[in-house]
């Protein structure tokens, strides 16, 4: 353990080091850490419609993933008014990233083979889990194992729900909404038994719910959130690396999930959690 720490502080100092040479970079070309729109801003891709992870409301952004892209962007020398907020729908980030529309995507970005075929992304900066969501007085149902016969919603196209169904439950009912506040909302009503994705969105929503829905705390899957980049951008990855580092080891990584699922009983993977953010460096 010795070890393991006294590596992670040596990679942890060339970093910093690295970081610091960037910035200065940065100060006399845009280009070296990635274009922005105008000279002092940073354009980050968020999601608009997830409770406690990245949620528009009355002209704000509040959620984890905001929280971890303003703690980034200060490390980056930029203060939260200089960050321009980008939609990031997840059929665009991609997209997004290669036509240059934004600098990064923080928007429960899962880190793919498929996906770093296009993009790059640095972290991870935190690890989710696919589990369940149900309401507070939910007795029978405990796990993917539970849901045949019974009707689980999740977004129009996303695959979680049909994961569910091909692993675990095949005579389960899928119901598709165009969001999640949606399939919170038909789980208040009754219309369906349970809402499935990565634990750290549902506990958002629960967190949203004032105590009428729960979260199971089983997660089934693994999902490693990262930091979305221009394909091959090093040197901004290597950046954003240290920032997580930064956030992780001062406190503030904890602060922000416990602050953005406040009121239900929601804790992390330990077992993957806090991560090691070293994706994207070479």
């Amino acid at each position: 353990m010795v070890k393991q720490w006294y590596t992670s502080r040596i990679r942890h100092g060339v970093r910093a080091i690295f970081a610091a040479l960037c910035a200065v970079a940065c100060s006399f070309t845009l280009a070296a850490c990635g274009s922005q729109e105008s000279a002092g801003e940073i354009r980050i891709g968020i999601k608009f419609d997830q409770p406690g992870v990245g949620f528009k409301k009355s002209g704000t952004y509040v959620g984890f993933d905001v929280d971890v892209a303003k703690y980034i962007a200060r490390k980056m020398g930029y203060s939260e008014d200089k960050i321009i907020w980008k939609e990031a729908p997840s059929k665009q980030r991609e997209a997004m990233l290669q036509n240059g529309d934004v600098d990064m995507v923080i928007a429960s970005y899962s880190i793919t083979p498929e996906r770093k075929k296009e993009v790059s992304f640095a972290g991870p900066y935190f690890v989710a889990g696919q589990d369940l969501m149900v309401r507070k007085d939910e007795t029978s149902i405990n796990g993917p194992g539970d849901l045949n016969g019974k009707r689980l919603c999740s977004v129009t196209g996303s695959t979680s729900a049909s994961t569910v169904k091909e692993r675990f439950s095949k005579e389960v009912q899928l119901m598709e909404q165009p969001g999640y506040a949606e399939c919170a909302t038909a789980l208040f009503s009754g219309i369906v038994d349970a809402v499935t994705t990565d634990d750290i969105i549902l506990a958002g929503l629960a967190s949203a719910s004032r105590g009428r829905l729960r979260v199971i705390g089983k997660p089934f899957t693994k999902e490693s959130y990262g930091v979305g980049i221009k394909r091959g951008d090093t040197k901004l990855a290597a950046q954003i690396n240290n920032a997580i580092d930064d956030m992780i080891q001062d406190g503030s990584w904890k602060r922000a999930i416990d602050d953005n699922t406040r009121g239900i009983a929601y804790t992390p993977s330990a077992e993957y959690n806090p991560p090691e953010p070293t994706e994207g460096e070479q």
